[in-house]
């Protein structure tokens, strides 16, 4: 975990902070926009660099954790997710929206450090990465329309204008660039935007809060009850996962690393469909982050959390 892994949340609160702070400069709010585009398809682009699909069939091979994987992600979560959002966030449409995409979309990064952090095991969460990066994809604009379109919430245009500029080109990008380039180079050029990946996320986030600073603050309020729903989440899912894991009898990595993987959300690949599906209805995005600024200390005190759970030696005790 290097030093910008560990300073993410600050880079993102620093990006909130400076972005209202310019609220009110023109030259800035006129080119936003753009730049929130451009940033997130480079980070995004980066992302596909990483993920190894010709590894994709690792996945399979530990069936139980997979499938376990597999279900609370994308079946439990966004059921449980929809109830989360009706019960709390009903009366802001948007906020429900934005709750709604952070909840479905498994991450695709940090979860990795936070699985070290609690002694799972780390190859079994990579292994995982391309099935949840391709499934998430896939089912996040079905799940908008079978819960979303009945409200007159979606436009199916926009939704499929925004999967073609920030998943399609990117990804076509990011496997032209593996084709063309040498094994060293991939590396190298891989390995740039893995490190600067949060860079480009705050500068996203920066255009975002400098062009709605504004509406966030006559907001505030509605942005904030995300916070509830979203505890309740990470509670509920917590105390599941340990359940499961101890009926189905994993071994304490492979708790660890289920934890880690249905905890922690993918935010910047959310953030980067809402811009372009949900035109001028910024609050979708505002919420999707401020959930990472909850979501990352969270996984924190969850990674402390785990290791007790194995020190306790109530569960796993046969099993280590």
């Amino acid at each position: 975990m290097d030093l910008i892994e560990k300073l993410e949340p600050v880079i993102l609160i620093a990006a909130i902070i400076i972005g209202l702070i310019f609220t009110n400069i023109e030259i800035l709010s006129k080119n936003t926009g753009n730049l929130i585009n451009i940033f997130l398809c480079l980070m995004l682009y980066g992302l596909f660099l990483e993920v190894p699909l010709k590894e994709l069939k690792k996945s399979f091979k530990n069936i139980k954790f997979t499938s376990t994987c597999m279900i609370i992600n994308f079946i439990w979560t966004p059921l449980f997710g929809y109830f989360l959002g009706n019960l709390f966030l009903n009366g802001n449409i948007d906020i429900f929206i934005g709750f709604f995409m952070l909840i479905l979309t498994p991450c695709t990064d940090w979860y990795l450090v936070f699985t070290k952090m609690a002694k799972g095991n780390l190859n079994l969460s990579l292994s995982i990465l391309p099935i949840n990066l391709i499934l998430q994809i896939v089912l996040l604009p079905v799940y908008l329309i079978i819960f979303f379109s009945s409200k007159n919430t979606m436009n199916y245009a926009d939704l499929g204008y925004s999967l073609l500029i920030v998943i399609v080109i990117p990804f076509v990008l990011a496997q032209i660039t593996k084709l063309l380039l040498n094994q060293d180079l991939n590396e190298k050029v891989s390995g740039f935007f893995s490190k600067y990946q949060i860079i480009f996320l705050a500068l996203a986030v920066f255009a975002i809060f400098n062009s709605q600073g504004k509406l966030l603050f006559e907001n505030l309020n509605s942005v904030l009850t995300i916070f509830i729903p979203l505890m309740a989440f990470f509670a509920t899912n917590t105390i599941i996962d340990l359940l499961l894991s101890e009926q189905i009898r994993f071994t304490y990595e492979e708790y660890a690393s289920l934890t880690m993987t249905t905890l922690a959300r993918n935010s910047p690949l959310a953030l980067a469909i809402a811009i372009n599906s949900f035109p001028g209805r910024e609050l979708i995005a505002i919420a999707l982050v401020i959930g990472p600024l909850i979501e990352l200390p969270v996984l924190y005190i969850v990674s402390r959390f785990v290791l007790l759970v194995k020190d306790s030696g109530l569960f796993f005790s046969c099993r280590l």
